[in-house]
C-alpha cells in the first residue's frame, strides 16, 4: 500500500509525470484490448487483408488520438502556437519541444497495440497468406475443387474441412508468423537502440540550450495552471461579493448611535477576510473590466521580466476637513 501511495504522489506531483502516467495506462489498456479481442479472419480474398490491416492500424489510431486528446501539453502547444504575438516573443524551439514531448507520448500506446499483433502474428496470417507461394509446401488439398487464390485465403481458418488431416495449413502459418515475429522485433530493436543512442549523444549537444528549452516548457504550462487557479479565487470572490451586495440590498436600513471615541479612527474597523478579498479582486470590480482583462490576458501575454513586481503600489488614504485641510494620512 505505501509503494502504491508513493507512486501516486509521483504520477501527480506535475503535468510531465502526470502524462507519463496517462500514457501508461493508455499503453495497458491497449494490452487488455487486444488479449481479450476475438480475432477472427473472414478467409475471403476480398476481405482477408482489409479486415487484418483494418485490426492492425484503426485501433492505434484511436489510441494515437486519445493520446493527443489527453496529454497536457497538447493544450500548451496550441495555446502557444496560435497566441497573438502581444508583447512576449515566440519561442520555436519551445514548441518544438512541447510538440516533440506529445508525440512521444502519444505514439507509446499505438506501438504497443502494433508491436502485439506482429508478435502474435494472427493479423498477418490474415493479411499476406494468399501472398505465399504454396509450391514450397506439401499438401496442399488439391481435391476441394477450389480455387487456389481462395484456398489460401483459408489457411487463417484452421476449422476449415479442407485443412482436415493436413500439415499444408500449420506449415503456411508457421512461415507467415516467422515474418511477422521477424519483423516485430525488428521494430522493438530498432526503437531500443534509437533511444539507446539518444540517450548516449544527448550530452554531445548543447545542453544548456535544452535545460532552457524544457524549463520555458514547464514555465508555460504552470502559468497557465497559476492564472486558473487565480481566475478561480477571483471569481469566488466576485461571486460572494454579488451575493453578498444582493442580500444585503433586501435589508431595511437600521441606525446605531454610538459615541465618538478620541481615539476613533475610520482605518480600525476592518475585517481582515474583507481585506484579503479586496486584495484578491485587485480593484476589477465590473463585468467589463474582468472581460478586458481576460482578452488583454490573451492578446498580450506580460513580458517575461519580474522586476517591475518589486515596486508595488500603494494606496495613500487622507482624511480632510470640509474646507479641503488634511487631517491625517495613512498607508
Amino acid at each position: 500500500m505505501d509503494r502504491l501511495k508513493l507512486v501516486l504522489q509521483y504520477f501527480q506531483s506535475n503535468s510531465e509525470s502526470i502524462s507519463n502516467g496517462i500514457c501508461i495506462i493508455l499503453s495497458l489498456i491497449s494490452v487488455k484490448l487486444y488479449t481479450s479481442f476475438d480475432f477472427n479472419c473472414p478467409c475471403l480474398p476480398q476481405y482477408n487483408k482489409m479486415y487484418a490491416l483494418g485490426v492492425m492500424f484503426v485501433p492505434p489510431i484511436i489510441l494515437f488520438l486519445l493520446g493527443v486528446l489527453v496529454n497536457r501539453h497538447t493544450g500548451v502547444l496550441m495555446e502557444e502556437w496560435v497566441r497573438p504575438l502581444g508583447k512576449r516573443t515566440k519561442n520555436p524551439a519551445v514548441v518544438k519541444f512541447l510538440l516533440s514531448s506529445m508525440l512521444q507520448r502519444s505514439f507509446l500506446a499505438p506501438m504497443v497495440w502494433i508491436l502485439m499483433t506482429l508478435l502474435d502474428g494472427k493479423c498477418f496470417i490474415c493479411a499476406f497468406s494468399m501472398n505465399v507461394d504454396p509450391k514450397y509446401f506439401t499438401g496442399i488439398p488439391n481435391s476441394t475443387g477450389l480455387e487456389l487464390i481462395k484456398i489460401m485465403a483459408k489457411v487463417p481458418c484452421k476449422e476449415d474441412v479442407i485443412f482436415k488431416n493436413s500439415s499444408f495449413r500449420k506449415a503456411v502459418s508457421r512461415y507467415v508468423r516467422c515474418y511477422s515475429q521477424a519483423i516485430g522485433w525488428s521494430i522493438l530493436l530498432f526503437f531500443i537502440f534509437l533511444g539507446a543512442v539518444g540517450r548516449v549523444l544527448k550530452p554531445c549537444f548543447n545542453h544548456a540550450t535544452f535545460l532552457q528549452t524544457r524549463y520555458w516548457s514547464n514555465y508555460l504550462d504552470i502559468e497557465q495552471k497559476l492564472f486558473d487557479e487565480t481566475c478561480v479565487l477571483h471569481a469566488r470572490d466576485f461571486a460572494r461579493k454579488c451575493v453578498v451586495q444582493f442580500f444585503e440590498s433586501m435589508r431595511e436600513d437600521v441606525t446605531v448611535r454610538m459615541p465618538l471615541s478620541s481615539a476613533f479612527r475610520p482605518s480600525t474597523i476592518h475585517n481582515e477576510y474583507e481585506e484579503e478579498e479586496e486584495e484578491r479582486l485587485h480593484g476589477i470590480t465590473r463585468q467589463d473590466q474582468v472581460d478586458h482583462l481576460l482578452q488583454t490576458w490573451y492578446e498580450c501575454k506580460p513580458e517575461l521580466d519580474v522586476t517591475r513586481m518589486a515596486y508595488k503600489p500603494k494606496v495613500c488614504i487622507t482624511w480632510e476637513d470640509i474646507n479641503g485641510k488634511a487631517l491625517f494620512s495613512e498607508v
